[in-house]
C-alpha cells in the first residue's frame, strides 16, 4: 500500500493500516499547506500544537508499527494490471494494488507585497482556524468576488471591524453588496501598494491614492489549487471548486485509488483530514481483505 502525502489525512491512514499488519510506504515531499503557521486550532487535545511538531509526533507514533516515511516526490503514477506503479524524483519505483493520495493542496496568496512576509502569523485563509487569536481587532479580507463577500461576512462573528480590500475592481453583486451594507461592512476597491508590517505583524496597507487602511490582521480569498496534478493525470473526475470528487470514503473513480484530506473535501481542517485519512483507511484495508485477506501487498523496487 502506497500513500503519497505525509500530512494529517496521509499519517492518519497510515496508522490505522500499520495496525491492520499493512506494509506500508508513505512517501512525503515535506511541503505541508500549514508549515507557516504557528500553530493549528479547532483539533481536540491537540488545539494551539504548532502544525510541524504535530507532524513529528505523528512520525514518532508510526514508528512501533515499523512505518518511517519517506522523504520523496512522487513525480508519477500509472495504473497497471496489478494496481499502481509509482515513480519517484530519484529515479526509484514502488508497486501497490492501491493508492491513496493525501497531496493536499496550496493557497494562492495575494500579489501584494508584504503579504508573504505575514502569512501564517497576521494573514490567514481560514476565520476558524485564526479568527479567535484576533478577535475584536481590526480585519481586512483581500479579493474581489463573492468569496471574498463570503469571508468578510464571516469574520463577523469574531469582529465588528471589517472592511474588504479588493486592490482593483470588485466582482462583487447587488446582493452581496446589500449584505455588505447591513453588516457595516465597506469595500474599498483602491489598488494596495503594499502591506506595512513589524516582523509579519501587519499594521496597515498603503493604497495607491497615497492613503492607509489600518488593520490588524488579514485573510484572503483568492483561491487554491492541488498540490498534486496526478489525480487529473489519472482521470479522477473534480468537483467546480477544482478539488478530487470522491465518495464519503475517499473512493475516487479510478478503480483502487483513494483521495483524502484537503484535496478532496470542502472542510479543510487539520481534525478533518485526520478523519478522512482514518475513513480511507478502513475501506482500503477491506478492499485489501477482499483481494487477497490479510497478504501484505507493497513490493518496493529501486
Amino acid at each position: 500500500m502506497i500513500i503519497v502525502g505525509g500530512g494529517p489525512a496521509g499519517l492518519s491512514a497510515a496508522l490505522v493500516l500499520g495496525r491492520c499488519r499493512r506494509q506500508i510506504l508513505v512517501c512525503d515531499a515535506g511541503m505541508p499547506r500549514n508549515a507557516s503557521s504557528r500553530a493549528l486550532h479547532g483539533y481536540l487535545t491537540r488545539d494551539g500544537t504548532a502544525p510541524l511538531e504535530f507532524l513529528r509526533l505523528a512520525r514518532e507514533e508510526l514508528r512501533q508499527y515499523g512505518i518511517e516515511p519517506r522523504a520523496a516526490i512522487v513525480s508519477d503514477i500509472a495504473c497497471t494490471r496489478e494496481g499502481f506503479t509509482v515513480t519517484l524524483d530519484d529515479g526509484g519505483t514502488a508497486a501497490a494494488r492501491m493508492v491513496l493520495l493525501a497531496t493536499g493542496v496550496s493557497d494562492r496568496l495575494p500579489d501584494v507585497p508584504g503579504v508573504e512576509e505575514c502569512y501564517g502569523i497576521t494573514v490567514h485563509h481560514c476565520p476558524y482556524c485564526d479568527g479567535w487569536e484576533v478577535r475584536d481587532r481590526r480585519l481586512v479580507v483581500l479579493g474581489q468576488s463573492a468569496a471574498a463577500a463570503g469571508l468578510a461576512l464571516s469574520l463577523k462573528t469574531w469582529s465588528h471591524d471589517v472592511t474588504i480590500c479588493t486592490d482593483g475592481r470588485a466582482r462583487i453583486n447587488a446582493r452581496h453588496r446589500r449584505q455588505l451594507d447591513e453588516q457595516q461592512v465597506a469595500i474599498n476597491e483602491s489598488r494596495i501598494e503594499r502591506i506595512d508590517h513589524v516582523s509579519g505583524h501587519v499594521q496597515r496597507g498603503l493604497l495607491n491614492s497615497g492613503t492607509y487602511v489600518p488593520c490588524d490582521a488579514i485573510f484572503f480569498a483568492t483561491g487554491q489549487r492541488p498540490q498534486s496534478e496526478i489525480p487529473s493525470r489519472l482521470g479522477c473526475e473534480l468537483t467546480r471548486k477544482g478539488v478530487v470528487k470522491t465518495d464519503h470514503l475517499g473512493k475516487t473513480g479510478v478503480p483502487g485509488l483513494y483521495v483524502a484530506g484537503d484535496a478532496s473535501r470542502d472542510v479543510q481542517f487539520v481534525i478533518v483530514a485526520a478523519a478522512e485519512g482514518a475513513k480511507a483507511a478502513v475501506a482500503i484495508n477491506k478492499s485489501l481483505q477482499a483481494l487477497s485477506g490479510h497478504a501484505m501487498d507493497t513490493a518496493l523496487a529501486s
